[in-house]
């Protein structure tokens, strides 16, 4: 087991919040988003709605869409994420071994490349794939978090190295694949590695300096988790309540949750008037729940942290005692919306689990959970006044113990939906989730903890939830009423983040490497094949009158696996290698950035 920092008393974390908390100074980075001729953050805005007030491409002529330019990034794993705009300037990245490119928009000329030094020997342990979320932007500073765990600040003039820090250990298995993210003057990022039996937590820094401000544990004791027993709340009973001293530790067997998972790799968001950060934690480690007696906090976890502090202001267990790998990290979407006729400053929040809550964000009460696939079954509901899972004793993998394969158990490990991210509308009040619609067989066994080796216990097979074969959904997501409004259903899983606009249209990308429009009602207005899968998540921007669509093609990640790798084993790849075996009859590698435009000058 690997060494870990001491445990700091309850008393001198007490003593620490006593100190008068420092003003902080903003960075540029809200103003950049309220510009809808920017895509100055990966999400597009702090609330992680992926929303845009552009218009000129609108759903009557989205059918006529062409391709503008085209941007190779010169390497062929699956590329996540998508490219910032800021100005004249559009910010391109690629996965391992994460290039940076600034790119002229006037004329596609790049202004400057930066390709960082790392040891190849991170892409063993990288979990799923070599992918990357993107790169953030603030203050004339590009923020790259690379592979091997460097967090690295860039002149955004030029692509020199301002600072940089290291924010784990590759050799334990931690790797890093989120976008760092910006909020005040802070650049916030997580870490990867629930596979390798890694520590979750998430980081603060100084966007000028690069020094540490606070680090917060997803396990473990109230002191290194940020968390106050009595000012800390949860959902209990039906109401909030304190969490409570040790609450973490109290639920794991010894010292496993030094090995407990929760890392933190997904999107997160930010609630200015709030000043609260919104992520969720990942899965326990190991994926053998009889290894891990107990629920297992905080792992599978929504966290509200103060900015400026770090201190956890609430939390909610989605999974507790996971026994599917329902990993919890998919994004936090803001918005305030109707619920039950009342209008609620909402968090929504569409879980690997099937289940989508909807939470007061301000609170941490639970408002609504409901399943957004009708195939879930490993539970027949969440109870509203515990907030746990109603559990199916038939699909528990914990309770039929080591080495039985458990069959038919929806959704997959690869969950109702993964990190791709949801987009929400303000102008229809509904929100648009790239879905997986897959099923699963899990056999749990016994595994050794050694630092730096894979440390999950079980075996998969992945195969479609339904007869008839499609893999995925696309659907629009009633969060006030827990309902889905309509679905389109897809060949694969949807794994590209979605995209709304005030013109009325989504946008997606599929699999096979289609990107698509559609209207508000899920009618399809027009497709491209690109020239890979797509993986990447669509954006919008404007430059010079012009409004364009973007979206980063190279098929690869978790469901794209077998391609990406060579893997060919059907339980390969975590059990996708299998389940997503006819993707090689529809694209091949490659990552490219595709452009679309309206025919015709600008404002046509």
């Amino acid at each position: 087991m690997s060494s870990r920092k001491s445990f700091r008393n309850w008393w001198q974390y007490a003593v620490l919040l006593a100190v008068p908390v420092f003003a902080s100074a903003s960075s540029d980075i809200e103003a950049l988003t309220k510009d809808s001729n920017n895509w100055a953050m990966q999400a597009g805005n702090f609330a992680n709605q992926r929303y845009s007030e552009l218009k000129q491409i609108n759903k009557s002529n989205a059918k006529n869409l062409q391709v503008a330019w085209t941007f190779s990034t010169g390497v062929l794993r699956g590329h996540e994420g998508g490219p910032l705009v800021v100005g004249d300037t559009m910010y391109v990245h690629s996965p391992f071994p994460n290039k940076v490119f600034a790119v002229n928009l006037e004329d596609q000329k790049i202004k400057w490349k930066y390709e960082p030094k790392q040891d190849s020997a991170v892409i063993p342990v990288m979990c799923c794939d070599t992918v990357n979320r993107g790169v953030a932007y603030a203050d004339n500073k590009v923020f790259l978090q690379q592979a091997d765990t460097t967090l690295v600040a860039l002149d955004a003039k030029t692509g020199k190295e301002i600072w940089k820090v290291k924010v784990g250990d590759p050799k334990i298995g931690e790797t890093t694949t989120n976008a760092p993210h910006i909020f005040k003057d802070k650049v916030i990022t997580g870490i990867s590695g629930g596979e390798f039996g890694v520590r979750g937590r998430l980081t603060a820094y100084d966007i000028n300096t690069g020094k540490e401000v606070w680090k917060a544990y997803s396990t473990g004791p109230d002191a290194e988790m940020l968390m106050d027993p009595q000012k800390t709340m949860t959902w209990t009973d039906g109401k909030m309540a304190p969490v409570g001293k040790d609450s973490s530790l109290k639920t794991w067997s010894g010292d496993q949750w030094k090995l407990g998972g929760g890392t933190t790799w997904g999107w997160y968001s930010y609630d200015p008037a709030l000043n609260l950060v919104y992520y969720g934690s990942g899965n326990p480690s190991t994926w053998n729940p009889s290894q891990r007696p107990g629920d297992n906090k905080w792992s599978m976890t929504i966290f509200a942290r103060d900015l400026d502090t770090g201190e956890a202001k609430w939390v909610f267990q989605m999974t507790p005692h996971d026994e599917w790998d329902y990993d919890g990290v998919n994004e936090m979407i803001l918005a305030n919306i109707k619920v039950k006729g009342q209008q609620r400053k909402t968090l929504v929040h569409m879980d690997r689990n099937g289940f989508a809550y909807t939470m007061d964000r301000s609170s941490g009460e639970l408002l609504v959970a409901e399943k957004y696939d009708p195939t879930v079954n490993w539970a027949s509901g969440v109870d509203m006044k515990t907030g746990r899972p109603i559990l199916d004793a038939k699909y528990s993998t914990d309770r039929q113990g080591p080495d039985v394969n458990i069959k038919g158990i929806c959704p997959t490990a690869l969950g109702t939906k993964d990190q791709q991210p949801a987009s929400f509308s303000p102008k229809t009040g509904l929100f648009y989730v790239p879905t997986n619609h897959v099923c699963m067989d899990y056999e749990p066994f016994k595994v050794d903890y050694t630092a730096g080796q894979p440390y999950v216990g079980a075996t998969l097979s992945m195969y479609p939830a339904t007869a008839k074969g499609n893999m995925g959904n696309f659907i629009a997501w009633d969060a006030g009423t827990g309902k889905i409004v309509w679905s389109k259903p897809e060949r694969f899983s949807v794994w590209s983040g979605a995209l709304s606009t005030a013109g009325d249209v989504v946008f997606y990308g599929t699999l096979e490497g289609y990107i698509k429009a559609v209207d508000n009602n899920g009618k399809e207005l027009w497709r491209f094949k690109t020239p890979s899968g797509i993986i990447g998540n669509v954006h919008t921007w404007s430059f010079k009158g012009k409004q364009y669509i973007g979206v980063l093609s190279g098929i690869g990640g978790w469901a794209g696996i077998g391609l990406a790798a060579g893997l060919e084993k059907s339980t390969d790849g975590l059990g996708a290698v299998g389940g997503y075996k006819d993707l090689a009859n529809y694209t091949e590698l490659g990552g490219v950035l595709t452009v679309f435009a309206l025919p015709g000058k600008a404002g046509v």
